[in-house]
């Protein structure tokens, strides 16, 4: 009995994503984080941005992360995160799909993943099932084929006749994309499995030919024992 394989890939993070949003000084419509956050406080009140550079002409433009918030609102920990321009919060915010959808711009994701896949020798055609684990250190919405095609490196066909064919099994639809989690199970092809009865049923046929061969010789031989008397 074969025990199951299982495997880990991992969506890594190799850029922030691109923040798409017009530049009024400008016809660039790319802008990319400047690793700076301004706070300015008017009393007991806080005004906090996340601040981004244009890539056409490296103007300042400001993103608002919260507006008029009392001081006590935010815990002293995060008010120190953002003086101090922390560099995690700064790829927070910078990642953020509710901050871009409440300030009214998109993210442009290209470029920024790579896929670091471990999967065992021989994963496609090894009899026993390999699941694998896809986890995603950025929330960068990728198409399920196409990490396919990076981790099983196969061509967009294949991947999708395996698909099909029921070789590889998905929680969600190889077109779809995900930035979430999930497991997927690759299965070896019915030929293989075929395959591995193939040597047990021949040594089988082999050993009963065997005993066929031995009964023709120790046949004469009783019979000449029994006429002689032997």
């Amino acid at each position: 009995m074969h025990t199951e394989r299982k495997a880990r890939w991992a969506v890594r993070q190799s850029a922030l994503p691109t923040v798409v949003r017009s530049c009024p000084d400008c016809s660039s419509t790319r802008h990319r984080p400047s690793g700076k956050i301004r706070v300015n406080a008017n009393g007991k009140l806080l005004d906090v941005w996340l601040l981004l550079s244009c890539a056409g002409c490296d103007r300042t433009s400001k993103v608002p992360v919260h507006e008029r918030v009392h001081t006590s609102s935010l815990e002293p920990a995060r008010r120190e995160a953002y003086e101090n321009n922390d560099l995690a919060v700064v790829r927070e915010l910078t990642m953020s799909a509710s901050l871009a959808a409440k300030n009214g711009y998109s993210l442009d994701w290209s470029g920024t993943w790579e896929l670091e896949a471990r999967t065992p020798l021989h994963a496609i055609d090894d009899p026993t099932p390999l699941t694998v684990l896809v986890s995603f250190e950025l929330p960068v919405p990728v198409r399920v084929e196409r990490l396919l095609m990076s981790g099983l490196g196969l061509s967009r066909s294949r991947v999708r006749r395996m698909v099909a064919g029921g070789r590889i099994r998905l929680p969600l639809a190889p077109d779809a994309k995900t930035r979430r989690d999930f497991e997927l199970t690759v299965h070896a092809p019915a030929a293989t499995l075929a395959q591995l009865a193939t040597p047990v049923a021949a040594t089988r046929r082999e050993a009963v030919r065997e005993l066929g061969a031995a009964d023709a010789v120790e046949a004469p031989l009783r019979l000449s024992r029994a006429v002689s008397g032997a």
